[in-house]
Protein backbone atom coordinates (compact mmCIF):
# COMPACT_ATOMS: atom_id res chain seq x y z
CA UNK A 1 0.00 0.00 0.00
CA UNK A 2 1.48 3.29 -1.03
CA UNK A 3 -0.68 6.16 0.15
CA UNK A 4 -2.77 6.50 3.30
CA UNK A 5 -4.57 9.55 4.68
CA UNK A 6 -6.41 9.37 7.97
CA UNK A 7 -8.23 11.46 10.54
CA UNK A 8 -7.56 10.24 14.07
CA UNK A 9 -9.87 11.42 16.86
CA UNK A 10 -10.62 14.62 14.96
CA UNK A 11 -14.21 13.99 13.78
CA UNK A 12 -17.13 14.01 16.22
CA UNK A 13 -18.94 11.02 14.70
CA UNK A 14 -15.99 8.94 13.54
CA UNK A 15 -12.85 8.74 15.72
CA UNK A 16 -11.11 6.99 12.82
CA UNK A 17 -11.53 7.79 9.12
CA UNK A 18 -8.93 6.28 6.81
CA UNK A 19 -8.59 6.22 3.02
CA UNK A 20 -5.81 4.16 1.44
CA UNK A 21 -4.54 3.23 -2.00
CA UNK A 22 -2.64 0.02 -2.48
CA UNK A 23 -0.22 0.18 -5.42
CA UNK A 24 1.25 -3.05 -6.71
CA UNK A 25 2.25 -4.98 -9.83
CA UNK A 26 -0.86 -6.26 -11.61
CA UNK A 27 0.66 -9.72 -11.86
CA UNK A 28 1.06 -10.13 -8.09
CA UNK A 29 -1.68 -12.50 -6.87
CA UNK A 30 -4.06 -10.88 -4.39
CA UNK A 31 -7.20 -11.76 -2.44
CA UNK A 32 -9.60 -8.87 -1.99
CA UNK A 33 -10.96 -7.89 1.43
CA UNK A 34 -12.57 -10.81 3.28
CA UNK A 35 -12.78 -12.38 6.74
CA UNK A 36 -9.79 -14.69 7.02
CA UNK A 37 -10.52 -18.41 7.18
CA UNK A 38 -7.85 -19.10 9.81
CA UNK A 39 -9.10 -16.20 11.96
CA UNK A 40 -12.63 -14.99 11.07
CA UNK A 41 -12.25 -12.01 13.40
CA UNK A 42 -9.82 -10.41 10.91
CA UNK A 43 -11.06 -8.44 7.90
CA UNK A 44 -8.60 -7.46 5.19
CA UNK A 45 -7.06 -8.27 1.85
CA UNK A 46 -4.29 -10.81 1.43
CA UNK A 47 -1.07 -10.91 -0.54
CA UNK A 48 -1.17 -14.44 -1.95
CA UNK A 49 2.53 -14.40 -2.85
CA UNK A 50 4.01 -13.72 0.60
CA UNK A 51 0.93 -14.38 2.75
CA UNK A 52 0.71 -11.04 4.54
CA UNK A 53 -1.56 -8.04 4.20
CA UNK A 54 -1.20 -4.33 3.50
CA UNK A 55 -4.08 -3.38 5.81
CA UNK A 56 -6.57 -5.09 8.07
CA UNK A 57 -8.84 -4.69 11.06
CA UNK A 58 -10.11 -7.05 13.72
CA UNK A 59 -13.65 -7.18 15.06
CA UNK A 60 -12.48 -5.80 18.42
CA UNK A 61 -11.05 -2.69 16.72
CA UNK A 62 -7.36 -3.63 16.55
CA UNK A 63 -6.08 -2.47 13.13
CA UNK A 64 -2.92 -1.91 11.15
CA UNK A 65 -1.55 -0.75 7.80
CA UNK A 66 1.87 -0.67 6.17
CA UNK A 67 3.59 1.17 3.33
CA UNK A 68 7.02 0.60 1.89
CA UNK A 69 9.78 3.20 2.11
CA UNK A 70 11.05 4.15 -1.35
CA UNK A 71 14.84 4.42 -1.57
CA UNK A 72 16.12 3.59 -5.03
CA UNK A 73 16.76 -0.01 -5.98
CA UNK A 74 15.18 -2.14 -3.27
CA UNK A 75 17.35 -4.96 -1.97
CA UNK A 76 15.73 -8.32 -1.28
CA UNK A 77 14.89 -8.67 2.42
CA UNK A 78 14.57 -11.97 4.31
CA UNK A 79 11.00 -11.22 5.47
CA UNK A 80 7.95 -9.59 3.92
CA UNK A 81 6.60 -6.31 5.33
CA UNK A 82 3.09 -7.79 5.17
CA UNK A 83 4.17 -10.24 7.86
CA UNK A 84 4.24 -7.35 10.35
CA UNK A 85 0.61 -6.43 9.80
CA UNK A 86 -0.61 -10.02 9.73
CA UNK A 87 1.22 -10.88 12.96
CA UNK A 88 -0.15 -7.81 14.71
CA UNK A 89 -3.73 -8.71 13.75
CA UNK A 90 -3.34 -12.34 14.80
CA UNK A 91 -1.59 -11.56 18.08
CA UNK A 92 -2.39 -9.97 21.43
CA UNK A 93 0.91 -8.22 22.14
CA UNK A 94 0.47 -4.62 23.39
CA UNK A 95 0.99 -2.03 20.67
CA UNK A 96 4.13 -0.51 22.19
CA UNK A 97 5.78 -3.91 22.61
CA UNK A 98 4.95 -4.95 19.06
CA UNK A 99 6.39 -1.70 17.67
CA UNK A 100 9.57 -2.10 19.70
CA UNK A 101 10.03 -5.65 18.42
CA UNK A 102 9.36 -4.56 14.82
CA UNK A 103 12.07 -1.92 15.08
CA UNK A 104 14.46 -4.33 16.82
CA UNK A 105 14.07 -6.69 13.84
CA UNK A 106 13.89 -3.87 11.31
CA UNK A 107 16.95 -5.02 9.36
CA UNK A 108 15.06 -8.17 8.35
CA UNK A 109 12.53 -6.16 6.34
CA UNK A 110 12.67 -3.68 3.52
CA UNK A 111 12.01 -0.09 4.50
CA UNK A 112 8.57 0.17 6.08
CA UNK A 113 6.11 2.57 7.66
CA UNK A 114 3.73 0.88 10.08
CA UNK A 115 0.50 2.07 11.71
CA UNK A 116 -0.74 0.15 14.76
CA UNK A 117 -4.04 1.08 16.35
CA UNK A 118 -6.99 0.17 18.52
CA UNK A 119 -9.89 2.13 19.99
CA UNK A 120 -7.67 4.11 22.37
CA UNK A 121 -4.33 4.72 20.70
CA UNK A 122 -2.54 4.97 17.39
CA UNK A 123 1.19 4.44 16.97
CA UNK A 124 3.47 5.02 13.98
CA UNK A 125 6.86 3.44 13.51
CA UNK A 126 9.38 3.04 10.71
CA UNK A 127 12.63 1.15 10.41
CA UNK A 128 13.99 4.37 8.89
CA UNK A 129 13.45 6.26 12.17
CA UNK A 130 14.80 5.30 15.61
CA UNK A 131 11.67 5.59 17.75
CA UNK A 132 7.93 4.93 17.47
CA UNK A 133 5.48 7.84 17.82
CA UNK A 134 2.16 7.95 19.64
CA UNK A 135 -0.09 10.05 17.41
CA UNK A 136 -2.13 12.92 18.81
CA UNK A 137 -5.56 13.73 17.34
CA UNK A 138 -5.21 15.13 13.84
CA UNK A 139 -5.22 14.49 10.11
CA UNK A 140 -2.15 12.70 8.72
CA UNK A 141 -0.70 11.43 5.47
CA UNK A 142 1.61 8.49 4.91
CA UNK A 143 3.16 7.63 1.57
CA UNK A 144 6.52 6.04 0.81
CA UNK A 145 8.58 8.32 3.00
CA UNK A 146 8.16 9.27 6.66
CA UNK A 147 4.85 10.30 8.21
CA UNK A 148 3.56 13.62 6.84
CA UNK A 149 6.45 14.02 4.40
CA UNK A 150 5.29 16.82 2.07
CA UNK A 151 5.25 14.91 -1.19
CA UNK A 152 2.75 16.51 -3.61
CA UNK A 153 0.35 13.57 -3.67
CA UNK A 154 0.40 13.26 0.12
CA UNK A 155 -0.31 16.96 0.60
CA UNK A 156 -3.12 16.82 -1.97
CA UNK A 157 -4.72 13.76 -0.39
CA UNK A 158 -4.52 15.17 3.13
CA UNK A 159 -6.17 18.44 2.05
CA UNK A 160 -8.83 16.53 0.12
CA UNK A 161 -9.67 14.38 3.15
CA UNK A 162 -9.84 17.42 5.43
CA UNK A 163 -12.35 19.05 3.07
CA UNK A 164 -14.49 15.91 2.75
CA UNK A 165 -14.86 15.29 6.49
CA UNK A 166 -16.23 18.74 7.29
CA UNK A 167 -19.73 17.24 7.21
CA UNK A 168 -21.25 15.35 10.19
CA UNK A 169 -21.67 12.11 8.23
CA UNK A 170 -19.18 11.79 5.36
CA UNK A 171 -20.14 9.10 2.86
CA UNK A 172 -17.57 6.35 2.17
CA UNK A 173 -18.22 6.58 -1.57
CA UNK A 174 -17.38 10.29 -1.50
CA UNK A 175 -14.20 9.65 0.50
CA UNK A 176 -12.89 7.43 -2.29
CA UNK A 177 -12.46 10.56 -4.40
CA UNK A 178 -9.66 12.05 -2.30
CA UNK A 179 -7.20 9.49 -3.72
CA UNK A 180 -8.36 9.45 -7.35
CA UNK A 181 -6.17 12.15 -8.93
CA UNK A 182 -4.11 10.46 -11.66
CA UNK A 183 -2.35 13.46 -13.22
CA UNK A 184 1.41 13.50 -12.56
CA UNK A 185 2.89 16.52 -10.83
CA UNK A 186 5.40 18.93 -12.36
CA UNK A 187 8.98 17.68 -12.32
CA UNK A 188 10.19 20.48 -10.05
CA UNK A 189 7.78 19.30 -7.33
CA UNK A 190 8.87 15.69 -7.30
CA UNK A 191 11.04 14.06 -4.63
CA UNK A 192 14.31 12.42 -5.59
CA UNK A 193 14.19 8.93 -4.13
CA UNK A 194 16.82 7.39 -6.39
CA UNK A 195 14.48 5.70 -8.89
CA UNK A 196 14.98 8.14 -11.78
CA UNK A 197 12.83 10.98 -13.06
CA UNK A 198 10.60 8.90 -15.36
CA UNK A 199 9.55 6.61 -12.52
CA UNK A 200 9.18 9.53 -10.11
CA UNK A 201 6.67 11.04 -12.58
CA UNK A 202 4.72 7.81 -12.91
CA UNK A 203 4.53 7.36 -9.13
CA UNK A 204 3.75 11.00 -8.36
CA UNK A 205 -0.11 11.09 -8.37
CA UNK A 206 -2.27 9.45 -5.70
CA UNK A 207 -3.81 7.10 -8.30
CA UNK A 208 -1.18 5.35 -10.41
CA UNK A 209 -1.65 3.92 -13.90
CA UNK A 210 0.99 2.20 -16.01
CA UNK A 211 1.36 -0.88 -18.18
CA UNK A 212 2.54 -3.22 -15.41
CA UNK A 213 2.02 -1.44 -12.09
CA UNK A 214 -0.67 0.72 -10.58
CA UNK A 215 -3.33 1.31 -7.96
CA UNK A 216 -4.99 -2.02 -7.26
CA UNK A 217 -7.51 -0.88 -4.63
CA UNK A 218 -8.85 2.06 -2.67
CA UNK A 219 -10.11 1.32 0.83
CA UNK A 220 -12.22 3.48 3.14
CA UNK A 221 -12.22 2.47 6.81
CA UNK A 222 -14.44 4.21 9.37
CA UNK A 223 -15.09 3.58 13.07
CA UNK A 224 -17.76 5.30 15.13
CA UNK A 225 -17.63 6.05 18.89
CA UNK A 226 -19.41 2.75 19.65
CA UNK A 227 -16.69 0.78 17.88
CA UNK A 228 -18.81 -0.11 14.86
CA UNK A 229 -16.62 -0.57 11.79
CA UNK A 230 -17.40 -0.03 8.13
CA UNK A 231 -15.03 -0.92 5.32
CA UNK A 232 -15.47 -0.15 1.63
CA UNK A 233 -12.97 -1.55 -0.87
CA UNK A 234 -12.95 -0.61 -4.54
CA UNK A 235 -10.64 -2.79 -6.61
CA UNK A 236 -9.08 -1.95 -9.96
CA UNK A 237 -7.68 -3.93 -12.83
CA UNK A 238 -4.93 -3.11 -15.30
CA UNK A 239 -4.83 0.53 -16.30
CA UNK A 240 -7.12 1.50 -13.45
CA UNK A 241 -10.28 -0.16 -14.78
CA UNK A 242 -12.90 -0.56 -12.05
CA UNK A 243 -13.35 -4.03 -10.66
CA UNK A 244 -15.06 -5.55 -7.64
CA UNK A 245 -16.44 -3.24 -4.95
CA UNK A 246 -17.06 -4.75 -1.51
CA UNK A 247 -18.68 -3.32 1.62
CA UNK A 248 -18.51 -4.70 5.17
CA UNK A 249 -20.13 -3.61 8.43
CA UNK A 250 -19.13 -4.87 11.88
CA UNK A 251 -21.45 -3.86 14.71
CA UNK A 252 -20.20 -4.29 18.24
CA UNK A 253 -23.71 -5.27 19.33
CA UNK A 254 -23.30 -8.36 17.14
CA UNK A 255 -20.18 -9.56 18.98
Amino acid sequence: MCLIVFAWQSHAQFPLILVANRDEYYRRPTATAHFWEENPAILGGRDLQAGGTWMGIRRDGRWTAVTNYREGEAATAPRSRGELTANFLMGEEPIEHFAAEALHNGNLFGGFNLLLGDDDQLLYCSNREPNPKQLAPGIYSLSNHLLDSPWPKAVHAREALAALICTPNPEPEALLSCLQRDTPYADELLPDTGVGLELERMLSPPFIRSANYGTRSTTVLMKNPHGDISLLEQNYGEGGSKGKCSEFLIRQTDQ
